[in-house]
């Protein structure tokens, strides 16, 4: 069964998002970069919310065709091009190598689960992510800690009735002060 995880840039007081979804205080470079693209490349599947999916589609198609594009933008824009996309939004409408999910989350979410391929990489969205939450579909969580405190905005964890334990599986500590966790829900 392919596992549903969830990547995300984090506060160290919890938040994921500002309020404007401004992205200026998540610390990336060359380093972070460069680990993310290994991981992502074994990946096939990549999930978003709209808003997050829209702010993709607005860059990466012809990110890697720009003349100052960077190796990092090279890569994951041939990735991008060539992953399945899954949206989970109400508005928008599908097509090519992008499906969009309107209704019927649990059971559309628990196909793609049993179909041939990779990890399904849920990228940012924290709506999208707080939704599969709520219904149990997160297996793992691939956490970017920021050396930041926001003081407000969008929190990946909510307040919920809902417990989960989570075991760690790998951490590492990158120069900048950004420090990867990652995660498997203990089901």
């Amino acid at each position: 069964m392919r596992k549903i995880i969830s990547f995300m840039h984090l506060s160290l007081d919890g938040y994921v998002a500002v309020p404007g979804g401004a992205l200026n205080w998540v610390t990336v470079n060359e380093e972070i970069f460069s680990h993310v693209g290994k991981r992502i490349g074994t990946t096939d599947t990549a999930m978003y919310g709209r808003v997050t999916y829209e702010m993709m589609e607005s860059y990466w198609p012809t990110a890697g065709d720009q003349p100052n594009a960077s190796q990092h933008d090279k890569d994951h824009s041939k990735w991008y091009a060539h992953a399945q996309k899954i949206v989970l939004s109400n508005t928008l409408s599908g097509g090519g190598r992008t499906e969009v999910i309107n209704s019927n989350l649990v059971a559309r979410v628990n196909e793609l689960r049993q179909q041939p391929g990779e990890e399904i990489l849920v990228f940012g969205s924290p709506t999208a992510t707080h939704s599969l939450m709520q219904h149990g579909l997160i297996d793992g969580y691939w956490l970017f800690l920021n050396p930041i405190i926001l003081g407000g905005g969008t929190r990946l964890f909510e307040d919920s009735e809902q417990r989960t334990k989570l075991v760690l599986d790998d951490t590492h500590r990158f120069e900048c002060g950004v420090i990867e966790l990652k995660y498997t829900v203990n089901r």
